[in-house]
Parts: C-alpha cells; sequence; structure tokens
C-alpha cells in the first residue's frame, strides 16, 4: 500500500510529459519535480478543474454527515442497551438485518421522498421536503444508509460498560441523560473514535450517493476525480496530484484517532 501511494505522490510532482513517458522510479536518477499539476487542479481559472470547490463540498458532506449517523448512533445504543421497553431486542435484531439489505435498493425510493413526497391519490402520507439538490438531502441519506451499520458496532460496546457503574448512578439520581453525557460517552470514546473513521472514510470516499442526492453544483471530490482524466485518458498526470489532495483528510483523520482504532473496533464487534 505504501509503495504505489509513494509513486503517486512522486508522480504528482513530476512534470507531464516524464509522467507520460517513464515510472515514476526514474525520479531517483532524474529528480525533475514541479507544482504545475497541483495549480492545474485547485485553480478556478477558466479551463483548469478548480479541485478546492470539490474539497470543499467533500468537506461539507462529510463531517456533518458524519457527526449526525455517529450521534444518533450513540442515543440509539444507549437506548437498547439500558432503557427497559418491550421489544428492545427484536428492534435491534431489525436494526441488524438492514445491514443485509443493498442500499442501491432504496436510492430512487429515498429521493422520490425527497423530491416529490409520497401520495395516495389525492392523500399525502409524505410530504414533499424539496431537498433535491440540497446538502441537508445528502446528509440525510448517509444518516440513513450508515444507521444499522453504526448501531451495531456502538451497541455492542455499550451494552459491555459495565452494569455496576450504570446501576450506581441510577441509585445516586442520575438520569438517563446524565447516564449518558457523564458515564456513557465518556467511557465509549474508543469506540466512537473507531466508528468515526469508518464512517468518515465511507462517506468522504463516496460517489453515489452524494451524485444523486446533491446534484452536480454540490457534488464531492469523488466526482471530479471520475471525471479528471478527460474523455481519452489524456489527463492522468492531473489525476495523481488530485488523488493526493483528495487522500490528505482521510489520512489525517485516521492518523488521528488510530490509537484507538483496534482497541475500539475489537470491543465493538466481539463483546456483548
Amino acid at each position: 500500500w505504501t509503495i504505489p501511494t509513494f509513486g503517486v505522490f512522486i508522480s504528482s510532482l513530476r512534470p507531464e510529459n516524464d509522467v507520460k513517458t517513464n515510472g515514476w522510479w526514474n525520479f531517483f536518477t532524474d529528480p525533475n519535480l514541479t507544482l504545475d499539476n497541483y495549480r492545474a487542479v485547485l485553480s478556478s481559472a477558466p479551463g483548469n478543474d478548480n479541485l478546492w470547490k470539490y474539497f470543499q463540498n467533500s468537506l461539507i458532506i462529510t463531517v456533518p454527515a458524519v457527526l449526525l449517523s455517529v450521534g444518533l448512533a450513540l442515543f440509539a445504543a444507549y437506548a437498547l442497551s439500558w432503557i427497559e421497553f418491550k421489544g428492545r431486542d427484536w428492534m435491534f435484531v431489525a436494526i441488524v438485518a438492514l445491514l443485509m439489505v443493498p442500499l442501491q435498493m432504496a436510492l430512487v425510493p429515498l429521493l422520490q421522498l425527497f423530491t416529490g413526497g409520497a401520495h395516495i391519490g389525492t392523500v399525502t402520507i409524505f410530504p414533499d421536503l424539496n431537498l433535491g439538490g440540497s446538502y441537508l438531502g445528502v446528509w440525510i441519506a448517509h444518516t440513513i444508509f450508515g444507521m444499522p451499520f453504526c448501531v451495531f458496532i456502538l451497541k455492542n460496546f455499550v451494552g459491555a460498560l459495565p452494569r455496576d457503574i450504570i446501576e450506581a448512578a441510577k441509585i445516586d439520581g442520575a438520569g438517563h441523560m446524565t447516564i449518558f453525557l457523564r458515564l456513557v460517552v465518556p467511557l465509549s470514546v474508543p469506540a466512537i473514535a473507531s466508528l468515526t473513521i469508518f464512517q468518515f472514510m465511507w462517506i468522504w470516499n463516496d460517489y453515489l450517493i452524494a451524485l444523486i442526492y446533491a446534484g452536480q453544483d454540490k457534488a464531492p471530490i469523488t466526482r471530479q476525480l471520475a471525471t479528471l482524466t478527460g474523455t481519452r485518458g489524456q489527463s492522468w498526470h492531473l489525476l495523481t496530484a488530485a488523488g493526493m489532495v483528495a487522500m490528505v483528510v482521510p489520512i489525517a483523520v485516521f492518523f488521528a484517532l488510530q490509537r484507538y482504532f483496534v482497541r475500539g473496533l475489537l470491543a465493538g464487534a466481539v463483546k456483548g
């Protein structure tokens, strides 16, 4: 993984002619470097690709969607673990079962709800929210599609927290919100961090969902990467620079949270 990534990085710094005529390893014998590829993909001048706009779109799409999906899943995990109500276990089984449903099956029906609502004859059973081509629609879609996985991971972790601590807090008069904020959230940081990495990577690298629900103007960076090489693949020297730009944020997020990654993942997937 490291060697090809290093090759992409070196290629992104090489002139167009060098990239197209010889391999990146020739850099070691002929270290000819330039920033022209980065200037071309990040510039907003006519004829350039203005990747910076799509980079901003990806940030606007990814950060709120991650916060919504992980936050709501944490609330659901607490309720499914520590609040007694009828049908709780069956509800969790139903949520986990949704992991088996391909999200592609729901793309068109959800888009219809966002752009036209749902009607039976003259009776409106779901209003037209007019969310087509908006960031809000993309946030909701990513939250919905990511919720089963998020709840599955967090519920197993939250449900494995020491019962004595939760019961002691209840005896001291703490309510559900106090227990959630003062105990569950701090103790669940490893699971939250590992899940945040998964969600961030998935949403940042998503192409299909954002393109369908956000439209052309608010499309993410993956949309631009898909079209950057040109109709005949003649611009793939620019694709190397654009690929490095697209990788910067996910790599930073991973290394910022990686110390929690293995611990949180194992706890959420095995315990419970």
